[in-house]
């Protein structure tokens, strides 16, 4: 964690940034979190070739964003069980661990597929067009699952 001084000299915490990726046999989409670790943007889809390249792909956003953690869908069944996509997801995780030496988070994105679809239903993209975003959409909602998850609980400002 950094301190940086604000405008009116304010101080403000600055976190280390988090990438998120949403992993499939496709496709990844990427996100990563502001420097106050508060929200989660998209950033791309990643149209995969194989794991050198894709590893290699990755690394460039990690230093390009300066992340020092990942965080990986985990995309178990709705009763809990590790499905077949989970499996290959693990090994992924193991392969970027090992190729960055940075931790990597797995993190329940049951239903984030079907929510990236409704946010851009909603947003007004046609169907036709989900394909080039879903992914990305869906890093965004595990991504920001992760960091509201993680969020030290502030105390109320309202106190008397």
């Amino acid at each position: 964690m950094r301190l940086s001084l604000c405008p009116r000299g304010t101080i403000s915490t600055v976190q280390p940034r988090l990438l998120g990726l949403d992993f499939g046999s496709r496709r990844i989409g990427v996100a990563v979190s502001d420097s106050l670790g508060l929200t989660a943007q998209p950033v791309l889809t990643l149209v995969r070739k194989n794991a050198k390249q894709d590893l290699k792909s990755l690394g460039r956003l990690l230093r390009k964003f300066g992340c020092s953690a990942i965080v990986l869908g985990n995309p178990i069944y709705m009763s809990g069980d590790v499905s077949p996509q989970a499996t290959r997801t693990h090994a992924f995780a193991e392969s970027l661990r090992e190729a960055f030496s940075l931790p990597v988070h797995l993190w329940d994105e049951r239903l984030t597929s079907a929510e990236a679809h409704r946010h851009l239903h909603v947003a007004g993209r046609p169907l036709s067009e989900h394909r080039e975003v879903v992914d990305q959409v869906a890093a965004v909602l595990i991504l920001q699952s992760f960091l509201d998850a993680h969020r030290p609980h502030e105390e109320s400002y309202n106190q008397e």
